[in-house]
């Protein structure tokens, strides 16, 4: 019995230590990526001491000197996405992959929700958001963004780098990820691209520090996922030079040098035959010697692994590994940099200097992050308050009404009126949706405002889902629907995509609305009693031409993905609580578009029988163009200020060769900085309601230009101003001429045409800027 006893008692004790030790790893685990930081624990008197723990001495020099204390196992450990610790140096584990595309996602491993974090706030998908035209209202989105991360990783349940944003042009409307970007014009996309990451990062810091680490991804020239059995793991993306300078790296270059960006990921896809993550050109060579990153290059996940397994790009994994890490790359998201990176070393394929550096960018951020500093972390007063705040879902909400897109209103259709039209049908698949609002790369949102809820403040409502999805493969119950909407005082069709659509990895391969949804709009419409208003949600673009000819559609509008309060905010608009102001961010392209042009095909400008790519190039018919969208009121738009000569001086250098009137200057010829223009337009609000009007100016270079190919028209400065009716505000609109009025050569070189530059405001005022250079007699071209 006595023997019994001891076995049981030696068991209970092996169990209690089986659970401390499962705990301990637990709690190691919870606060490898929270304060006091990753590393120099005050309390720890073996480092704290040691020149990397000492923050009064600069960040280069604490990198060096942390460097030269690991091993080169402990180096290669800290290449991949989960850094191992190194625990006889105080280090924690560290877990780098994070997202925020819209809001603190858990779709990476280093952000968890549970406990004192049950959600954050979700805004609008960034399609939505970039409708807005609204720079401010992108960078108050990543500063809230910012602050709710910071709180996460004070509570342990975060890191503080996150991959985000997705910078990549919209350039096919088939796009699963379309939902993920800004649209389809460079200057948009890249405007974009700054406010979001100043938000994240904390703006300009003159210090250095970061508040959180922004990545913009994916480079480059890359927007096919899986189209028709060719995915983005073998696709060999063919860009010319010329695309490649004027659309495909101008978001990412706008990253690094005006947004100061800490991270930039390379993609998956090969351009003109080599992987990016091992394309020395494009990370050495651009990112670094023309961008000047400070920061590190990450490849997308596994995309290391993908060269090697599935391209076939080099013989053996070592070479695979001292390729991508020889042309720039720092930072593996997967395992193949921690498995083969030493073999490569001991076989000379790789030095550990090479090692190194690659180590020492990924480092820096992270102590500009303050990950070794202790306990003396920055925003350490973040926390659960913090996290979806009233403030932030007010935000999210304010989000989702500036971006939905009014494209339709027969007859002033809209706004309804809670007086005149009681009771609202409300139908549709997406009518009664909740995480379909937020699109992917989401996490948990605080709460939702479905679309019959918020419909359902302002007036008694009928629901019928009509289909019992998207796919909407029967019509059984659109009788159902057609009843509700004949004894209803108004209808409203909640139709569109989701998940199952669109998405990572899921190409779409037609622009119409899916299954049977067409049928049902229109049978719902005919049926209808009062108006009949289509709300759409989809992240591309859909062929709803049936919708914009037919007269029972009395008005339609476009949600995007509206986030976690989109259905407050369309009910908002149906109801004129709120005045829209969204304008679309892409061309909506018919559906014989997408049957004559292959998603592989990547040139942008027209030729040959080819339509071409968005709306600086594509010359064809449209369902809606690009930066469509109506108001309840109206605007009137006059030029008050412009210039109309600009002289382009010629540097010193460029002194020695001649040229004639109406050539092109390059840009790296001439002093960029005194080449602005500043514009001021007066906007009037001539109608009777309040409103918000995106004033947006488009240059066309001189004719001589337009021969070789240039865009038609491009977008070169926007601006929103809120205007009270009645009211009028004057906007100052700045353009830079190597920066806007620019074209770029087959070569891939940028340059200033001169001669008659027209501006124009919108579709309704034309302006003409002559560009001459100083001295006529002494140019380099």
């Amino acid at each position: 019995m006595e023997h019994t006893n001891i076995i049981i008692i030696t068991r209970k004790l092996s169990f209690i230590l089986i659970f401390f030790s499962f705990f301990y790893a637990c709690f190691e685990l919870q606060t490898s990526m929270s304060g006091p930081g990753l590393a120099c624990d005050p309390s720890n008197g073996v480092t704290r001491s040691l020149p990397f723990c000492r923050t009064n001495l600069p960040i280069q020099v604490r990198v060096r000197d942390l460097i030269g204390r690991l091993t080169l196992q402990e180096k290669i450990t800290h290449l991949v996405n989960n850094a191992a610790p190194v625990e006889r140096l105080g280090i924690r584990r560290y877990e780098w992959w994070n997202e925020a595309l819209h809001g603190v996602s858990n779709v990476g491993p280093g952000t968890r929700f549970g406990g004192a974090f049950p959600g954050a706030t979700s805004f609008p998908q960034v399609i939505t958001s970039a409708a807005a035209f609204n720079s401010s209202l992108w960078e108050a989105i990543g500063r809230v963004v910012s602050d709710e991360a910071r709180a996460m990783y004070n509570g342990g349940a975060a890191g503080l780098t996150f991959w985000s944003p997705n910078v990549n042009v919209l350039r096919d409307p088939r796009w699963g990820r379309s939902q993920e970007t800004p649209g389809e014009d460079p200057h948009v996309v890249a405007q974009y691209a700054v406010s979001y990451v100043k938000g994240l990062q904390g703006g300009d810091n003159p210090n250095n520090h970061l508040k959180l680490a922004a990545c913009c991804k994916h480079y480059t020239a890359y927007d096919l996922d899986d189209w028709k059995g060719i995915d983005r793991y073998h696709f060999n993306a063919r860009v010319s030079a010329q695309d490649l300078e004027d659309t495909y790296n101008v978001p990412f270059k706008a990253c690094v040098e005006e947004g100061k960006v800490a991270s930039v990921m390379c993609s998956y896809n090969q351009v003109n035959g080599k992987p990016t993550c091992a394309d020395p050109n494009l990370l050495r060579g651009v990112i670094r010697g023309q961008w000047h990153l400070n920061g590190y290059i990450v490849s997308d996940c596994d995309s290391v692994g993908v060269m090697f397994e599935q391209q076939h790009f080099t013989e053996t994994p070592e070479d695979t590994v001292a390729a991508t890490i020889k042309a720039g790359l720092d930072l593996d998201c997967g395992p193949y940099l921690a498995i083969y990176t030493e073999k490569a070393v001991r076989t000379g394929k790789l030095s550990e200097g090479d090692v190194n550096n690659a180590l020492s960018n990924t480092l820096t951020v992270q102590m500009r992050l303050g990950l070794f500093d202790g306990a003396q972390q920055p925003y350490g007063y973040l926390g659960p308050k913090d996290v979806c705040s009233p403030a932030h879902q007010q935000l999210a909400l304010q989000a989702a009404r500036e971006g939905i897109v009014l494209l339709k209103n027969t007859g002033r259709s809209l706004p309804l009126s809670p007086q005149r039209h009681r009771t609202v049908a409300v139908i549709g698949p997406n009518s009664d949706v909740t995480v379909t609002m937020i699109g992917n790369y989401a996490g948990v949102a605080c709460g939702y405002t479905t679309p019959l809820h918020g419909i359902g403040r302002y007036a008694k409502t009928v629901h019928q889902p009509g289909c019992s999805g998207v796919a909407c493969t029967t019509n059984q119950n659109f009788g159902f629907a057609e009843i509700a909407a004949r004894h209803s005082d108004a209808t409203v069709l909640v139709m569109g995509l989701d998940q199952s659509i669109e998405r990572e990895a899921k190409d779409r391969v037609s622009l119409l609305l899916p299954g049977l949804q067409q049928e049902l709009v229109a049978r719902v419409a005919r049926a209808s009693r009062g108006p009949t208003i289509l709300v759409l949600m989809s992240g591309g673009p859909v062929d709803v031409t049936f919708a914009r000819d037919d007269p029972k559609i009395s008005a339609i509008l476009w949600a995007g993905y509206p986030g976690q309060a989109g259905g407050a905010a369309i009910a908002d608009i149906l109801f004129g609580t709120v005045n829209p102001g969204g304008r679309l961010p892409m061309t909506w392209y018919p559906e014989n578009y997408v049957q004559k042009v292959a998603m592989t095909n990547m040139e942008m400008r027209a030729g040959g029988g080819y339509p071409g790519r968005t709306y600086r190039f594509y010359k064809g018919p449209v369902v809606f163009p690009f930066g469509a969208g109506m108001s309840y009121t109206n605007f009137k738009q006059s030029l008050a200020q412009a210039p109309t000569t600009l002289s382009v001086p010629l540097l010193a250098t460029s002194a020695n060769m001649t040229t004639k009137l109406n050539d092109e200057v390059k840009v790296a010829h001439t002093n960029c900085d005194s080449l602005n223009l500043e514009l001021h337009v007066d906007v009037k609000n001539t109608g009777e309601m309040d409103g918000t009007h995106t004033v947006m100016l488009f240059s066309a270079p001189p004719r001589l230009a337009k021969n070789t190919a240039h865009p038609e028209r491009q977008l070169v400065a926007f601006e929103k101003v809120h205007v009270m009716a009645g009211a009028k505000k004057r906007v100052r609109l700045n353009v830079n001429a190597c920066k806007h009025l620019s074209v770029v050569d087959e070569f891939g070189v940028r340059r200033i045409p001169m001669g008659e530059h027209s501006i124009h405001i919108g579709n309704d005022l034309k302006h003409s800027v002559s560009l001459q250079t100083s001295n006529l007699e002494q140019i380099k071209v």
